[in-house]
């Protein structure tokens, strides 16, 4: 096992190995703990005093409230002797039921006065520790060495003056989430539209009936004469999601599908592919250009019989969301 270093500024201080910092990770930051600063002054005279460790009084982090604990001259009874230890304490002025359990994300810091950072202490990986009943106090025997910590050289004990801090993050699982997943040619995935009268049409757009598929309402928005930039030339079709509003915020609905206008005389259908993510503020996707009007009103082709256009939508594929707690 390779020993652990403690970064000081350009140079690397070792610390010998031990089975029980080898999960610990040390780094160096500019920030300050964003939740607790424990200060310390004439910090040599609680050894002189014969102080074994002090506490510091609550802090409320995510509505429990903690405290630090700190062993100027290291935990003995854990192997700390020759180091600063300092704890996190889960303080029992909180009062929780039978059984309680919190898990958290912590960090401890000591502040180096001379390079104005933070040496940061955590277990590595991010681990989270498990406070409860039994075990209320988690942290570190062998924060930093004496050796180190005493030498003014290294800026953690300036004018008997030290600075520690910590970060807590408290994991709370909600049970809330969702399952994701595409449906493919769903239930009654083809809706057509029989636009009657259609060359007497004279206004800018139609909407067919609400049909449903996915779990969302749907309709076929159609521009007789185009929309846009093709007003005049071609046919204008989309599929508009009606039910956009009800959907929650940042969450979209994916849908592959198939427009078309239909040969109702020979079967030589025309249709174009369309995808989206519909959402709250797409709510409507298609074609300007479906198809030119020229085609659309050659009665050879088929397309317009006894003045009957017929318009169609065909999914091939839904993304479909369901939340559970």
């Amino acid at each position: 096992m390779a020993p652990e270093q403690v970064m000081e500024g350009m140079t690397e201080v070792k610390i010998p190995p031990r089975d029980d910092i080898a999960e610990i990770t040390r780094s160096s930051r500019d920030l300050p703990p964003a939740h607790y600063t424990y200060k310390i002054e004439n910090f040599s005279l609680f050894s002189w005093a014969k102080i074994d460790n002090v506490e510091s009084g609550d802090f409320e982090v995510d509505s429990y409230k903690w405290r630090l604990c700190l062993y100027p001259d290291g935990n003995k009874k854990s192997n700390g002797d020759g180091h600063v230890s300092l704890y996190l304490v889960f303080s029992d002025s909180n009062a929780l039921p039978f059984g309680w359990e919190v898990n958290v994300n912590f960090r401890l810091f000591i502040y180096n006065q001379i390079n104005d950072k933070y040496l940061t202490i955590q277990y590595a990986n991010g681990r989270t520790r498990r406070f409860h009943g039994l075990k209320t106090v988690l942290g570190f025997d062998h924060l930093l060495p004496l050796s180190i910590f005493n030498d003014v050289s290294k800026g953690y004990l300036i004018d008997d003056r030290c600075i520690f801090g910590a970060e807590i993050f408290v994991i709370k699982p909600t049970g809330k989430g969702e399952c994701l997943s595409m449906v493919k040619e769903p239930v009654n995935s083809t809706f057509t539209w029989k636009i009657q009268n259609f060359s007497a049409l004279d206004k800018k757009s139609l909407k067919s009936q609400v049909f449903s598929f996915g779990g969302h309402k749907w309709t076929l928005l159609v521009y007789p004469k185009g929309n846009s930039t093709e007003e005049g030339k071609s046919l204008s079709i989309f599929l508009a999601m009606e039910d956009s509003e009800t959907l929650p915020s940042g969450r979209t609905t994916y849908a592959l599908y198939m427009l078309r206008v239909r040969d109702q005389l020979f079967g030589k259908h025309f249709e174009k592919e369309a995808n989206c993510h519909f959402s709250n503020s797409i709510k409507d996707w298609g074609h300007l250009n479906f198809m030119p009007l020229d085609d659309v009103n050659a009665l050879p082709k088929g397309f317009l019989v006894n003045d009957t256009l017929a318009v169609e939508v065909q999914i091939h594929g839904i993304t479909v969301a369901k939340e559970f707690s």
